[in-house]
């Protein structure tokens, strides 16, 4: 019985793997698989640390900017009061009026003081 030639496709598929790398990463089928689940777990990890890193980047300016003002001297009361307001901002939006729109944001910060004093339910 003659030898069966095994046809392209197989050789299309590993070669498209082997694009730009070096050593055995680029010459070795099983390294290559084990480097591109490698890279696949790495993407997703890194995916949930930058929004793990951008939440506390909005944390700390909404924080500097309450401290900076004299409304609070905590973010957590901050947070909270706003939550107890059943106010819909999100902590990126508080960020960027924080950090571009100084006055809005003191507007916000003032009205949420002015109602913990004075609480009225909100009508929706």
């Amino acid at each position: 019985m003659t030898r069966v030639r095994r046809g392209y496709i197989a050789r299309k598929r590993r070669k498209k793997s082997r694009l730009s790398r070096q050593g055995a990463r680029s010459k070795l089928t099983r390294t290559i698989a084990q480097q591109e689940r490698r890279a696949l777990v790495s993407a997703q990890r890194n995916r949930d640390r930058k929004k793990r890193d951008f939440r506390r980047l909005w944390i700390t300016r909404i924080n500097a900017v309450i401290r900076k003002k004299g409304v609070y001297f905590y973010y957590s009361k901050f947070q909270h009061d706003l939550h107890k307001r059943q106010s819909l901002i999100n902590r990126k939006t508080l960020a960027q009026l924080a950090l571009f729109n100084k006055n809005f944001f003191s507007t916000i910060s003032n009205e949420v003081e002015d109602w913990k004093e004075s609480p009225k339910m909100i009508s929706i």
